[in-house]
């Protein structure tokens, strides 16, 4: 697809370039780098995250404002004019559970703002060849959908075995040379390929000072990382279940991922063997490893439904159980681990922020986290543990207000008023499957 028109706008080209990629499976793109011109960038901007941190220049969504017409006439004009250069990008290391960091590369936001518009282009395109069976970082899918359809799947079809899988450092070995070659087979746009070619080759400046030039991977929370880890895994993991697993089986199967953690569920044990065994040589091949910790096969049917194992995926606990009128039901619950960590966060909040702000503020704060849990967690048969998170998270607030000066600041039946008053929410089941 030609775009002929560089100040064409971008939400029209957008849909054009949807349109021919749904037309034509096999269609080449041509002439996108003319779609990151002053025009579009400036439409682009107020899609931004005007919260995110800064980059290596210190120079935030406000100060980028200031003076946002000019700023983005010099993004267009070093792109026009090939001259554009991806900056450093800063990383920012991210505590995890056991000791672990999760590190976060922050690139300046001149180099967001291109990359968001890339991000679009890039969308518009692979949505339409994405498959149902991927639901990381895409419009109108999320986790918690995921979660309930792999539910949905799980209870009405025929499976008895859930390989339960994730990728060993995946943002951190992604392949450029793979990827690139990855993105030829829809993009015929040296000049936007070369864009993406220098955000994946940015220099990355440690907390530490030095500078790495990272030689596999995309920088974890760069904007354009997960359009791309998406794009990867297209090609990598999910055509390949689709085409040559899946017609390999004997009985019924269903892959299910969001970004790099994934499921597949098979009816036979044979058709799961099978696959188990050439699953590493086939991530071997693009450069990625199972991360053999949290990878493990389960057998997962309703005709055991005591005693029976359980898997985790995007933070729920799925397992085979009953329901009240004794008919076998596939269960979620928060995992252990998201509840305690849940429960974590809660506790580091109010202590670190219970002497600094009015109860007013305190109690907005309380009302926000504990709706964004039920807004997460809130599905049918999970109602046990979204109260214990209730009365728990109340009870850890209730105790560390007391303790923000020696004299108690309320007692029990006062807290209940205060809950009551500031309309603290309570726990109700919002996520259903049909």
């Amino acid at each position: 697809m030609q775009i002929r028109q560089a100040d064409k706008h971008m939400q029209t080209s957008l849909r054009g370039i949807a349109k021919r990629g749904k037309e034509d499976p096999k269609h080449q793109f041509g002439n996108l780098y003319s779609l990151l011109n002053s025009k579009n960038l400036t439409w682009c901007f107020p899609q931004m995250n005007r919260k995110a941190a800064p980059g290596v220049d210190a120079v935030d969504w406000t100060a980028f404002t200031a003076d946002l017409s000019g700023n983005v006439s010099n993004l267009a004009t070093s792109l026009k004019g090939k001259r554009y250069k991806a900056k450093l990008v800063r990383r920012r290391n991210i505590p995890k559970p056991g000791g672990k960091q999760r590190p976060l590369g922050i690139p300046v936001i001149g180099d967001k703002l291109v990359q968001t518009a890339a991000a679009l282009i890039l969308s518009a395109i692979y949505e339409q060849d994405f498959l149902s069976c991927s639901h990381g970082y895409r419009r109108g899918k999320g986790p918690q959908r995921a979660a309930l359809e792999l539910s949905q799947r799980l209870h009405r079809g025929r499976f008895g075995w859930v390989v339960d899988a994730d990728i060993k450092g995946f943002f951190d070995h992604i392949d450029h040379d793979w990827l690139l070659k990855m993105l030829e087979q829809r993009i015929n746009d040296q000049a936007f390929l070369g864009l993406i070619r220098k955000w994946l080759k940015a220099g990355i400046l440690e907390e530490d000072g030095q500078v790495i030039y990272p030689t596999t991977g995309t920088p974890q929370g760069g904007v354009i990382s997960a359009v791309l880890a998406n794009i990867y895994l297209h090609y990598a993991l999910d055509l390949w279940f689709e085409k040559i697993v899946k017609p390999r089986c004997k009985g019924d199967v269903m892959p299910m991922r969001f970004a790099d953690d994934f499921v597949c569920c098979f009816q036979y044990r044979e058709d799961e063997r099978r696959f188990s065994k050439v699953l590493g040589k086939r991530l071997g091949k693009f450069k990625l490893e199972l991360s053999l910790e949290k990878t493990q096969v389960i057998k997962l049917t309703r005709f055991e439904t005591k005693d029976n194992r359980s898997f985790t995926f995007l933070g729920f606990e799925f397992r085979w159980g009953l329901s009240r009128t004794g008919k076998p039901l596939v269960m979620m619950r928060t995992s252990k681990k998201k509840f305690r960590l849940a429960l974590a966060a809660i506790l580091s909040w109010i202590k670190k922020d219970r002497s600094k702000v009015g109860t007013a503020a305190l109690f907005t704060k309380l009302c926000q986290k504990l709706q964004g849990h039920f807004n997460y967690y809130g599905v049918r048969g999970n109602y046990d543990l979204l109260y214990k998170f209730y009365r728990l998270a109340c009870l850890t607030v209730f105790k560390w207000l007391n303790r923000r000066t020696q004299k108690k600041s309320c007692n029990w039946t006062g807290f209940k008023e205060m809950l009551s008053y500031f309309k603290v929410p309570r726990p109700r089941i919002i996520g259903y499957w049909k």
